[in-house]
């Protein structure tokens, strides 16, 4: 195969990824953020958010990438999406601090959400795989946009942790406070992604 004919099947590979992200990101959202409204859960609707906005960021790498395909020249458009990538995260950063430090100060406890501990662990169980084929893809393509977007994905594999570990503590022996503290610790990891991406860092495994 030449290399031409194989970049093309890694472009559509890559295409077929941002798809199924976006789709399952969809789902994610809605669930979560209905979820999390029932409950009174701001780390549920704060997942459902960065559900939201990885869906985006999907988007912006199928712009990338359909661009490529078209045989367009990809290089601003891969440093344009990179820092889109990178704006989402902190905008997300901004969101969870917020909310979580309200709830906090308003002392508003949740209640228990079983259809949100269901929704982490299949999460925990789909992110891993999907950020670990972006990742291949990041490499095939030698793009730092499709690597920070697997960083994002990989991340919501993080945030589906937390969230579930303070969902459960707020389930089993009512811990009110381990809803927001749990969003609360997601916003240091979520900004520094962010931070990473703006900066318009090489992909440091595309090499």
């Amino acid at each position: 195969m030449s290399t031409d004919a194989l970049r093309e099947q890694h472009v559509r590979q890559g295409i077929a990824l941002e798809y199924l992200t976006i789709g399952w990101n969809v789902l994610e959202c809605v669930v979560a953020v209905a979820a999390g409204y029932i409950a009174g859960s701001v780390a549920l609707v704060g997942f459902g958010v960065d559900s939201a906005i990885e869906g985006v960021s999907g988007s912006v790498l199928l712009w990338r990438l359909n661009a490529e395909r078209r045989g367009r020249h990809v290089e601003t458009i891969e440093r344009t999406a990179l820092k889109l990538v990178g704006v989402s995260f902190l905008l997300l950063a901004a969101y969870v601090a917020y909310e979580s430090a309200a709830t906090l100060i308003q002392r508003e406890r949740p209640n228990r959400s079983f259809l949100g501990i269901v929704l982490s662990i299949v999460s925990l169980i789909v992110m891993p795989l999907l950020a670990r084929a972006k990742r291949k893809a990041a490499v095939n393509l030698n793009s730092a946009a499709l690597h920070a977007d697997s960083r994002q994905t990989s991340l919501c594999a993080y945030l589906s942790a937390i969230l579930l570990g303070g969902l459960v503590l707020n389930a089993m022996f009512g811990w009110w406070w381990a809803d927001p503290v749990a969003a609360l610790v997601m916003v240091p990891i979520i900004a520094n992604e962010g931070r990473e991406a703006i900066k318009g860092e090489a992909c440091p495994n595309c090499h």
